[in-house]
C-alpha cells in the first residue's frame, strides 16, 4: 500500500465531499447516500468541531496527494454504551483491494483503544461483499441483521451489523 493514513483536517473537506460523492454515485450503491455528500462548508464544519470533541474522528488515506479512502468514528455517548463507538468506512474504486481499508482500520483500532473503547460496530448493505469480506478478514463479526433499516434512492435497504471487540 502506497496511502498514508492521517487524521483529517478541515482543509480536507472538498476532498472528502468529492469522495463521498464519487463513492455514492457508485451504480452497486455502497454508501446510504446516493445523491451527494453533504456540502464542502458542512464538512468543513464537521471536521473543525473534532478539535474540540474528543469522542470522534476522522482518518483519511492519501496517496500521492489525493484523498483516496476515509474513516470516520463516533463514540456513542450513552452511559451503557459509552465502550461502544460506530466506524464508517470508505475507499475510492481505485484503491480498493490494496491495503487501504484495513489501514484505516488499523487506525480506527488505535484510536478506540487510547479512547477506552471496547468496541467498534458498523452496518454494511448485504449486497457488499467485498467489504464484508474485509471486516471478517480484519475479525469483525456479524451481529444482526436489520431489515429496511435504511431509505436509500427511494427505497428501503437491509443491513448486516457487524462488531469487532478489542
Amino acid at each position: 500500500m502506497t496511502a498514508t493514513i492521517r487524521k483529517a483536517e478541515p482543509g480536507d473537506a472538498q476532498a472528502l465531499v468529492e469522495l463521498g460523492t464519487e463513492v455514492g454515485r457508485e451504480p452497486e450503491g455502497w454508501l446510504i447516500t446516493a445523491d451527494g455528500w453533504r456540502s464542502a462548508a458542512d464538512e468543513r464544519r464537521y471536521l473543525r468541531a473534532l478539535r474540540r470533541y474528543p469522542h470522534a474522528a476522522v482518518f483519511v488515506a492519501e496517496d500521492a496527494g489525493a484523498i483516496v479512502g476515509r474513516l470516520s468514528l463516533a463514540r456513542d455517548q450513552h452511559p451503557a454504551s459509552y465502550h461502544v463507538a460506530d466506524l464508517g468506512l470508505m475507499v475510492a474504486a481505485s484503491h480498493r483491494r490494496r491495503g487501504v481499508g484495513r489501514a484505516l482500520l488499523d487506525a480506527a483500532v488505535a484510536w478506540a483503544r487510547e479512547s477506552g473503547i471496547r468496541k467498534l460496530e458498523l452496518h454494511v448493505f448485504p449486497h457488499n461483499e467485498p467489504a464484508i469480506q474485509l471486516y471478517e478478514g480484519y475479525g469483525f463479526e456479524r451481529e444482526g441483521y436489520r431489515r429496511e433499516h435504511y431509505r436509500r434512492a427511494g427505497e428501503y435497504v437491509d443491513a448486516i451489523v457487524m462488531a469487532l471487540m478489542l
